[in-house]
């Protein structure tokens, strides 16, 4: 499946802005009829008087849609919770019961 500007359409987009960063999340289809979601951050930098815009965008394919959902719904509760409990912090002593402990120990040039 190939994607990109020119193979896709735009079907929904939702735009948050908080401080500096806008976040968003668009819905796209492709000629093929298959959906794909993006999410971008766009952080507003200042240098030398001149406003830049960096852009991070990841793209989420359907067969990857549940698998994500369920980790950013996990690592949002877990952040949560922890504000909750007043840390800002979370610890390296293990995982809470019924989650997988992450790794993130890598490199993502290995990928």
């Amino acid at each position: 499946m190939s994607i990109s500007n020119n193979n896709s359409q735009e079907v929904y987009s939702q735009i948050i802005k908080a401080g500096r960063r806008t976040y968003f999340f668009d819905v796209k289809k492709t000629l093929n009829n298959d959906y794909f979601v993006t999410f971008t951050e766009s952080k507003k930098t200042t240098t030398d008087g001149k406003d830049q815009f960096t852009k991070h965008k990841i793209f989420v394919y359907k067969e990857d849609f549940e698998k994500i959902l369920e980790g950013l719904t996990s690592a949002i509760e877990v952040a949560k919770s922890k504000i909750e409990e007043g840390t800002e912090e979370g610890t390296e002593e293990g995982t809470e019961e019924g989650t997988e402990e992450s790794n993130t120990d890598f490199d993502f040039d290995d990928l």
